[in-house]
């Protein structure tokens, strides 16, 4: 098993990312525990990529992987321009050793396969969990130019009690042009089905790289200082005791 502790470090992944607004607002929220706040207008973010090749990560070797979840209100970026908070709902990775380090972090990590299968302008991208298809994307995509985006994710986990949070950096070079076409939520007895978007479709942004690169940073330490986090009383309904808010120190 990996040192949860230790980061990695992924290059050069095929990866699709998109928000949305949900069709079920409630039920979205409900995902978010108590002391948590998600955007007023529930936004839901997705990521789906693939790792080909066991010489593009640090440790983790090939896999796949699709995570998604609700963006935080109240939990500032890293940075200037960077994006908020937000909480994990769903992390499903087809690698058993991504998935222990993942969980070892607090990630409600999942045995899960993704495919990205581009052919032409095409882009068609399959989440499944036990061989099922659970979530479909088709996009319209282009080709990469002289466009590169950078910068930090925010990700929220839980682990033994305890708030964490730790900042992804990342650098991508999007398609251009780039649009979402369809978004299905094909499994409706699936937990997952509660943040299938509204319909009509309504995208709050995202891009399509065949190139991003992404590191999971060092294990979380706590923070000391309170007033960074939001008013954080517990952790799920059933929390009968307060949680400590962590925060990554590694991040650059």
């Amino acid at each position: 098993m990996l040192d949860p502790a230790a980061p990695q470090l992924v290059v050069n992944a095929r990866a699709l990312q998109f928000s949305w607004l949900p069709a079920d607002p409630d039920a979205a929220a409900a995902l978010v525990p108590v002391g948590l706040r998600p955007r007023p207008d529930r936004q839901v973010f997705l990521w789906q990529y693939v790792v080909d090749d066991e010489s593009q990560t640090s440790g983790f070797g090939a896999y796949s992987l699709t995570y998604l979840g609700l963006a935080l209100d109240g939990v500032g970026p890293p940075r200037a321009g960077d994006t908020p908070g937000g909480w994990w709902t769903h992390y499903l990775a087809s690698s058993p050793l991504v998935r222990a380090y993942a969980i070892a972090r607090g990630a409600p990590a999942a045995p899960g396969e993704t495919r990205l299968d581009l052919r032409g302008e095409w882009l068609t991208t399959e989440t499944r969990a036990d061989g099922t298809p659970i979530i479909r994307t088709v996009a319209r995509v282009g080709h990469t130019g002289s466009r590169v985006c950078s910068g930090h994710h925010r990700y929220l986990t839980v682990r033994d009690g305890e708030l964490l949070t730790a900042d992804h950096p990342y650098v991508a070079e999007p398609v251009t042009p780039f649009e979402v076409e369809l978004v299905e939520f094909l499994a409706p007895e699936h937990p997952v089905y509660a943040l299938r978007p509204a319909n009509p479709l309504v995208i709050c942004g995202g891009f399509y790289s065949p190139r991003v690169s992404f590191a999971y940073p060092p294990g979380p330490n706590a923070l000391d200082d309170p007033s960074a986090a939001p008013d954080l009383r517990h952790v799920g309904p059933a929390a009968a005791s307060p949680v400590r808010f962590l925060a990554d120190q590694g991040h650059p």
